[in-house]
């Protein structure tokens, strides 16, 4: 009873969102600060679904200027945890079919999102050339998963190359995003635990080129990887010490 009620909260909460999202976003059409705006209503819905989220920001992160945000790609719930760390000037790039998704792909169009077609691979590659193209142009910063598609509990998946190439091509750094894991939720239990995001220091790409990118990919990955685990055995300590 407790999952059905609160899938129809959740879901009325979400149209509700992507309306007034879609409307707000026509008003400032793809404005670079509108998809941090817009992702943050979603991050707020988070009690909705029992869990308690902690975002941690570096006190220097609206200083850091262009760059490419990598986060770990979850599952469904990584739209009210990890969303909520977008930041101002920031666009995503995702595939293209999500324009297909009801209320959602209007919004994510009119927030100034980028698509790109990953199963033209001659297309996607020139499509991320003109991403770090906008990133300098445009000022922006932009927000991407590596992964390339949801981990669903197998930790955290090997790296795709695009953001990384992305990053080395508009001379900008990789600032790695990490969230806690997201696996033990239970919808029809009222309290499924903490989640940790966590936005961490900037990863220069200055001594990296297209021959070595992969590289970069494996030590972004090293970092966030160990930090992850960090996160967990953080939550399972305090999760300890509560029930003794």
């Amino acid at each position: 009873m407790l999952k059905l009620l609160r899938a129809l909260v959740v879901i009325i909460c979400c149209l509700l969102i992507c309306i007034i999202g879609s409307i707000y976003a026509f008003l400032h059409f793809k404005h670079p600060s509108n998809v941090g705006v817009v992702a943050r209503w979603f991050g707020r819905l988070h009690p909705l679904f029992g869990l308690k989220v902690e975002h941690r920001f570096p006190e220097n992160a609206e200083k850091f200027g262009r760059c490419v945000y990598i986060g770990n790609h979850q599952n469904n719930y990584d739209m009210v945890t990890i969303s909520y760390m977008v930041m101002p000037r920031t666009v995503s790039v995702g595939k293209k079919s999500l324009i297909w998704i009801p209320f959602f792909g209007l919004v994510y169009w009119a927030t100034g999102n980028i698509f790109i077609n990953r199963e033209n691979r001659n297309q996607a590659h020139s499509t991320m050339n003109e991403v770090a193209r906008r990133i300098n142009e445009n000022n922006l910063s932009i927000w991407m998963f590596p992964e390339g598609t949801r981990s669903r509990g197998r930790g955290l998946l090997p790296f795709k190359t695009g953001a990384f190439h992305t990053a080395i091509s508009a001379g900008v750094p990789i600032v790695p995003v990490v969230c806690s894991s997201l696996n033990n939720i239970d919808l029809n239990r009222w309290n499924n635990g903490k989640v940790i995001c966590e936005m961490l220091d900037p990863i220069d790409t200055s001594s990296y080129s297209r021959e070595n990118v992969r590289e970069l990919a494996q030590h972004c990955h090293n970092i966030m990887k160990a930090r992850i685990a960090e996160l967990d055995a953080e939550i399972a300590q305090q999760a300890s010490e509560k029930n003794t």
